[in-house]
């Protein structure tokens, strides 16, 4: 136990997509609005597998860099005031190459002149690991989404990567490290990590690591938890920067495990409220029970509190033992995928669709059975007497992947469907950018499950004056426990008060649920999870009765799935809340998926605006 106050850790970075400059912006505004770690999370399933892609061409043949290239864009303009304010930085920008950009950053911090020792991360690269121990008997690897075997799978595996916990980024900032870099650790493992450190916990105060973890969940996605992607976002539109520049997160770890989420003081995008934490919470999860290597939190009593302006507290987390084993990653080249474009307009949309289908099928015919999938895709609709011709305009997206590029060549895919223009629906027109109807490499992602006492969890302390001091194991967890395969799952409410739809909530309107629901989904592997829940406890109780599993396949409607897919569900009543798993509703992952929706992000949002009976009294308080 520690008498320090609580560490203030800043969430600068969601994904390799996010801006650069929150790295440098926490560091320069330290001296006002001080924080003592700064995380970032650059990784994701789909640059996981396209960087395995690099690492492993590197060994043939120049390629691209297996590490995160904008990392270091955001890196470079802060090294100096990390330095004078004494920051500490643990991000897991390595991707698959985790010492190639420890070199670079050491470069970097050299040619600056400044006394920063930097650390990296190692143990989730597992490919030999695992081969051993397919090759031995000792595992299956079933996949976890669709129960596969590994040895039965079609695709030859060329990476594999584990997922590590925040202990080894504690050892290094325990060590002196003031830049600590890492591969796949679990995107809330650096916070856990930083909070580990800084108060001296011990490995048995899991309640104190569960908070740490959610605390962490809510803080990786960066802008995520400030008003990014959430389903609110018209309340945040005005005043100060409104939604032109949203803030970045803090969360407050005290030494009994207390949090706090707030965002930077010196920005005025954004806030941070019970419903933006509500979304960020939601987000990616599978059931009550969420894994770290480190620690398992259930998540079925949480509650957040707003104690003032743009500071939530959370309640309510319970701990239990982390799994022995972790999830890992395996990839594979998956071959190749082209797309192509068209425009329809106005009328008779979905018999233009049916004719151009028609047409291009009968085109690429002599070259279909080297195909592994074609589709085709309208998206949108033509709105009722349209007040401009743009809104009259829908796109369909024709797609096809082949195992070979060649089976993709522009004489068998992109060729054959601009020339039927001449022959084609009322207003015919294609995308005139062909770059997408190129073949590209696509990689296929299996996850399994990996026993964390086969991984060799390790820092790297370069600094150090002897090659025994300079490299420090982590070892596995020394207490686990097993968990079923699949989460509790209640298909519908479990309450005590009997509830009917039509009688209890008195006069109704038909509309869409979005009026007053919010809702926030996203991908994990093949699966999309999507949480619902809304302002008020009374709307709750209507809320928990009306989505049932049943409901829930009856607004997803068409999948495209000849059998119904599975559908997991449970209530967090402390959030208002009622949260689903869609299993395998992504094909096979965001790297193949042919789904425009390849993140599962629109999930939410289709199902917000699929129409229901919602009662008026709750219309009455405001739609969102």
């Amino acid at each position: 136990m520690t008498d320090k106050s609580p560490i203030r850790i800043a969430g600068a970075s969601g994904s390799a997509s996010d801006r650069r400059h929150a790295i440098a912006d926490f560091a320069r505004h330290c001296a006002t609005d001080p924080v003592d770690v700064i995380i970032a999370d650059f990784m994701s399933e789909f640059n996981m597998a396209t960087a395995a892609g690099r690492r492993v061409d590197q060994a043939t043949a120049p390629a691209g860099a297996a590490y995160n290239l904008s990392f270091l864009e955001a890196l470079e303009p802060a090294l100096g005031d990390l330095a004078t304010h004494g920051i500490k930085l643990a991000v897991n920008a390595g991707v698959a190459d985790t010492k190639g950009l420890y070199e670079v950053v050491r470069r970097m911090v050299q040619a600056k002149g400044l006394d920063l020792k930097v650390a990296w991360v190692a143990g989730d690269e597992v490919l030999p690991t695992v081969q051993k121990a397919l090759a031995t008997g000792q595992s299956e690897f079933r996949n976890v989404y669709t129960g596969e075997r590994l040895a039965d799978w079609s695709f030859e595996p060329i990476y594999a990567q584990c997922y590590l916990g925040g202990l080894g980024i504690a050892g290094a900032l325990a060590d002196g490290a003031d830049i600590v870099l890492c591969g796949r650790v679990s995107d809330a493992s650096p916070v856990i990590g930083a909070a580990y450190w800084y108060h001296g916990w011990r490995r048995d105060e899991l309640d104190k690591l569960a908070n740490a973890f959610v605390a962490g969940h809510l803080i990786e996605c960066s802008n995520y938890v400030c008003g990014g992607n959430f389903t609110g976002f018209k309340s945040l539109e005005h005043g100060g920067d409104g939604w032109a520049n949203i803030g970045y997160p803090i969360a407050e770890i005290s030494a009994a495990g207390d949090v706090v989420i707030t965002k930077q003081a010196h920005t005025t995008g954004g806030a941070v409220t019970v419903d933006t934490c509500t979304s960020q919470l939601l987000y990616e999860i599978q059931g009550p029970w969420y894994y770290n290597s480190d620690v398992t939190a259930v998540l079925d009593g949480i509650h957040f509190e707003q104690r003032s302006l743009n500071r939530v507290a959370i309640h309510g987390v319970r701990s239990s033992p982390p799994p022995p084993t972790t999830k890992v990653g395996i990839t594979a080249r998956g071959g190749f995928q082209a797309e192509l474009w068209w425009f329809l307009t106005g009328l008779d949309i979905e018999a233009k669709a049916r004719m151009l289908e028609a047409q291009v099928r009968r085109l690429l015919t002599p070259y279909a059975d080297r195909f592994t999938a074609l589709k085709f895709d309208l998206l949108g609709a033509c709105v009722p007497n349209p007040p401009d011709q743009n809104r009259a305009t829908v796109p369909l997206r024709i797609v096809v992947q082949a195992r070979r590029a060649e089976d993709l060549a522009p004489t068998r895919f992109l060729k054959p469907i601009t020339d039927n223009i001449m022959q084609g629906y009322p207003g015919a027109t294609f995308h005139l950018d062909l770059r997408q109807g190129f073949p590209r490499a696509i990689f296929e992602y299996y996850v399994s499950l990996l026993p964390q006492s086969a991984v060799q969890h390790r820092v790297h302390l370069p600094w150090k004056p002897t090659a025994s001091t300079q490299i420090v194991d982590i070892p596995p967890p020394p207490r686990t426990q097993i968990y079923p395969s699949r989460q509790p799952s209640q298909p519908t409410t479990h309450t005590d008060i009997m509830v009917d739809l039509q009688r209890d909530f008195g006069p109704t309107t038909r509309g869409p649920l979005g009026w007053i629901v919010h809702a926030r989904s996203g991908d994990k592997g093949s699966d999309a999870n999507c949480g619902f829940w809304v302002r008020h406890h009374d709307e709750y109780l209507w809320l928990r009765s009306l989505l049932s599993v049943d409901t829930a396949r009856m607004l997803l409607g068409d999948t495209g799935r000849v059998d119904p897919i599975a559908i997991e569900r449970f209530e967090l009543p402390g959030l208002h809340a009622v949260h689903f798993l869609f299993r395998n509703l992504l094909d096979r992952g965001v790297g193949v998926t042919t789904t425009v929706d390849f993140l599962g992000k629109n999930v939410a949002e289709y199902l917000r605006s699929r129409y229901g009976d919602i009662p008026e009294r709750f219309l009455n308080r405001g739609k969102l």
